[in-house]
């Protein structure tokens, strides 16, 4: 890849997730306090990520994977989506400005495919190229968080301008996108099955017993996640932090720590305790969250954002390899593909109707919040999944080097391989 792609790969990937952070993060403080939504209404708004990452699979099978070039429909979805995001920032209450937002989620969740396809399409070998481009990402959305904070955007209740800064940059990327190498449709022709949109030829991995309680653990970790995405920001300015945006990003400085460091502890402690140790750290999160304040209690509120690190790598990023150890070679992307419907899209759906609900009940007469009680029940759901984990999972390491294997029978050994395998 020359230095040319790689440049505009790296800022493809910057804008892509510095578009999402931008507004997404404060989306709740911005409907609480600026619409005079209910907590329920933000749990919708945040339930359009799951309304979205549920249509993606079929957007990408049907559209992007037969038709069209990504880089041509990349461009065409971050121009409509910038105009939406506009509009967005418009509207004065929550009926006008939930289709908007609506919209825009089921354009932008598969780009997040798209971006990803049109990479690895440049790359002679994706496990060494792709991470330093995919890192910048994480760099993109830290720079939305801390921007947000600089400009004391949410003290000084101004969140609107935050849509506007996500529909420039993604009215950049839109004309960006027409300049990336070219990205044709692989299976132009091919017919595609509503079960192989939705990964459901993999489905045969769950007759597995122990990878079936890893499935459902997936769904129900994603509720009290769906807790963090959609209420830490209200939490944070309600309690007084100044640039609650911006300590936020400390989460996603975090993952990439705790990514760099996943092949060491990954090698040593194997797929049940590295499931568990994330599990746990969702349980501590929450607890910090309980518990934590802008006085004393400061470092308990820093510590658990810190803990995202922990909490996605440990589960999600190794429930991505175990998944893709134990699918087989033939059903590696359906697998992943249903994992990813599962978690963000069930899990999360049920998540967003849950915390909003849950968000309402603890108001207090003070226009406050009960957040020692809201934080509690996360923390209970994700300690009740702990346990059930740790009871049922069997951790049955193979040999290295042993194919992985698609396997009906409960008793069947999965094999755990390097990170880098």
């Amino acid at each position: 890849m020359n230095a040319l792609i790689r440049t505009k790969l790296s800022l493809m990937m910057f804008l892509e997730f510095f578009i999402w952070g931008a507004w997404f993060v404060t989306l709740g403080t911005y409907l609480l306090a600026n619409l005079k939504t209910s907590g329920t209404q933000v749990g919708v708004a945040f339930l359009t990520q799951s309304i979205g990452a549920i249509v993606a699979p079929f957007f990408i099978g049907l559209i992007a994977d037969k038709f069209f070039p990504a880089q041509r429909i990349l461009g065409v979805l971050h121009l409509v989506g910038a105009v939406l995001l506009w509009q967005a920032s418009s509207m004065g209450d929550f009926e006008s400005f939930y289709p908007y937002i609506l919209v825009y989620m089921i354009l932008y969740m598969p780009t997040l495919a798209l971006v990803n396809s049109i990479s690895f399409r440049q790359m002679q070998n994706p496990s060494k190229e792709f991470p330093p481009i995919r890192v910048m990402g994480t760099v993109g959305w830290v720079v939305a968080g801390l921007t947000i904070g600089w400009l004391n955007w949410e003290q000084s209740g101004q969140l609107g301008l935050t849509f506007q800064m996500a529909a420039i940059a993604s009215g950049v990327l839109g004309l960006l996108s027409f300049t990336l190498p070219n990205t044709p449709p692989v299976k132009k022709g091919e017919k595609t099955s509503l079960g192989d949109l939705m990964g459901l030829d993999a489905i045969g991995i769950l007759k597995n017993r122990s990878y079936l309680l890893f499935f459902l653990s997936s769904i129900a970790i994603c509720v009290p996640l769906a807790f963090y995405y959609g209420f830490t920001n209200p939490f944070l300015n309600e309690l007084g932090m100044e640039a609650a945006a911006g300590k936020q990003s400390f989460g996603q400085i975090s993952e990439v720590v705790f990514m760099v460091l996943m092949p060491f502890f990954f090698a040593r402690l194997g797929v049940k305790k590295m499931l568990a140790i994330g599990m746990a750290a969702w349980v501590v999160r929450y607890a910090f969250f309980a518990f934590g304040n802008v006085e004393s209690g400061y470092w308990m509120l820093i510590g658990g954002i810190v803990l995202h690190g922990i909490c996605y790598d440990f589960f999600f990023v190794t429930g991505q390899i175990y998944t893709d150890n134990l699918a087989g070679e033939r059903y590696k992307s359906s697998a992943q593909g249903l994992i990813t419907l599962a978690t963000y899209g069930v899990g999360m759906l049920l998540g967003s109707l849950l915390s909003g609900v849950v968000v309402d009940a603890n108001q207090t007469p003070a226009a406050g919040h009960d957040w020692q009680t809201i934080w509690l029940i996360p923390a209970g759901i994700a300690a009740a999944v702990l346990v059930l984990f740790l009871l049922l999972f069997k951790d049955r390491n193979a040999l290295p080097g042993q194919a992985p294997v698609m396997q009906p029978e409960p008793e069947e050994a999965v094999p755990v391989t390097s990170f880098s395998a």
